[in-house]
């Protein structure tokens, strides 16, 4: 290895981990005083050890993975389950964010992330299995199906969980206000002027019954009737689903004047019908979506969603997972609700007076 200087290395392609003895050699101390002041002991002086602790970052040293796990049991590795029903995986516009979020933050606190599945090289394990298999001090939970057995067998083993948008009793819940958000919308098109409201859900969990409830809560105090078929489902990520949907919506005898998307990628599949049925956003029909992805925002006209706070909901699910693996004395299962934002695109018309 070339000589370190200021914290950098020569010859970056002889590089090797920094040592306790390279740290040792430049602050002119023994190998146990700097042990002693990485690992936080106090019989040597503060300011010798802030010192060494200084040193130590300038050479970029890291303690040994195995030592440390051996001294902590823990691993400093967190699981992710992810599993939706489309088989979107990492290409999935809103739980990707999400995840990307998850990984910012647990490696900001000095956690690896680890996916887990039930395959591993051919060889069937369950959730929990793998997750034992792989040491993981914790997982979050997003996106499948928690009613699964693989997936209660986690979440109610020994290893802590955290979920986003399900709630477990015993669990940790990271929360977008669902209930809030489809309410927003409903309000939103009712102040446009829209009364014929009409509605294209995901699949049936716990998302989308609150949104449902946000919905239906929304038009009855509004005094909003929602006739027999203005309810239709779908599913999430689905774009055919959705113009499978939005086909039965066009052909009511009473056409809505407004259609909610359970997602804004799911829209793609509305606006294709709608665009083969000769009608035009929003002069024709006004449309909203849901998430608030990218996508949303290039769309013409843009699209007027709901944007769902994925940097929260990622971090505080990696931030309160740490929290029950570090202090589990002083953890206990709660619910964290993030607030989602309205954003308004081209896609509604204004009308009446």
């Amino acid at each position: 290895m070339g000589p370190i200087r200021d914290g950098h290395i020569d010859n970056p392609k002889e590089a090797r981990m920094v040592t306790i003895k390279d740290i040792s050699k430049k602050c002119g101390v023994s190998p146990s005083t700097v042990s002693k002041a990485l690992n936080g002991y106090d019989d040597i002086g503060e300011e010798t050890a802030q010192m060494i602790r200084a040193v130590a970052q300038e050479l970029g040293y890291r303690p040994n993975a195995a030592a440390l796990a051996l001294k902590t049991n823990r691993s400093n590795n967190l699981g992710v389950l992810f599993v939706d029903a489309m088989r979107s995986g990492l290409a999935h516009d809103y739980f990707s964010l999400i995840l990307n979020s998850f990984k910012d933050e647990a490696e900001r606190r000095g956690y690896d992330i680890t996916f887990i599945s039930q395959n591993i090289g051919g060889a069937k394990m369950s959730y929990y299995e793998h997750s034992n298999y792989r040491r993981c001090d914790g997982v979050v939970i997003a996106s499948v199906d928690f009613t699964d057995p693989a997936v209660l067998e986690l979440v109610n083993s020994e290893i802590p969980t955290v979920t986003i948008d399900h709630v477990f009793d015993s669990r940790t819940a990271i929360l977008s206000d669902n209930v809030q958000g489809a309410r927003d919308l409903v309000c939103h098109a009712h102040a446009m002027g829209h009364r014929r409201i009409a509605f294209i859900h995901g699949e049936l969990t716990s998302v989308t019954t609150k949104r449902l409830a946000g919905f239906h809560k929304a038009c009855a105090e509004l005094g909003i009737s929602v006739p027999e078929g203005y309810v239709v489902p779908a599913r999430y990520h689905d774009p055919r689903a959705s113009a499978l949907a939005t086909q039965k919506l066009l052909k009511h005898r009473e056409r809505p004047s407004v259609i909610l998307y359970p997602d804004d990628f799911s829209f793609l599949g509305g606006m294709t019908v709608i665009e083969k049925a000769g009608l035009s956003i929003p002069e024709d029909i006004s449309v909203i979506g849901y998430d608030g992805i990218q996508l949303s925002q290039v769309l013409r006209p843009r699209l007027t969603t709901m944007k769902q706070d994925t940097e929260a909901l990622g971090r505080l699910a990696a931030a309160n997972l740490v929290e029950n693996i570090e202090s589990p004395k002083t953890w206990f299962p709660h619910q964290v609700l993030v607030p989602a934002e309205l954003v308004e695109g081209g896609s509604v018309q204004k009308i009446g007076a």
